[in-house]
């Protein structure tokens, strides 16, 4: 069955000119992009999203982080796209990531008290529900 996951180029990516090559691998992948938009976060927007990370020492961090710039938000579509999309990526740590993954390839420690990963992709079908609602109404 056919679903749909939010993805988020995070501002790191946005200020690298890297949408257009995340996208890219995207549709390469066989993925459908329903909807898109560049926008700036707000702090709900962004409370909400994040809402199980609040109390936690890397919560204000983040929040500040995607608060930094523009980001670029997809509802992208397409069979097993919610586990195809989180390997795509690659393990959060881009460090840590594989090669050929979004930020195995185009990733790297900053040496910042935030990571700066490039992208965020749900991680459930519940997960994709929520977010997609924040980001799209």
């Amino acid at each position: 069955m056919s679903e749909q996951t939010l993805v988020l180029i995070k501002p790191d990516g946005v200020e690298r000119g890297l949408t257009g090559e995340v996208l890219r691998r995207i549709e390469a992948k066989g993925y459908r992009i329903a909807e898109l938009t560049k926008l700036t976060a707000t702090p709900a927007q962004l409370a909400e999203h994040y809402a199980e990370h609040e109390g936690k020492p890397f919560f204000q961090p983040l929040v500040d982080f995607m608060l930094s710039g523009p980001i670029v938000a997809a509802v992208v579509e397409g069979e097993g796209v919610i586990a195809g999309f989180r390997s795509l990526c690659g393990v959060s740590d881009p460090t840590a990531a594989a090669p050929g993954t979004i930020r195995g390839d185009l990733g790297r420690d900053w040496g910042e008290k935030v990571q700066k990963n490039l992208v965020h992709g749900s991680d459930s079908p519940e997960s994709a529900e929520r977010e997609i609602s924040i980001w799209f109404g």
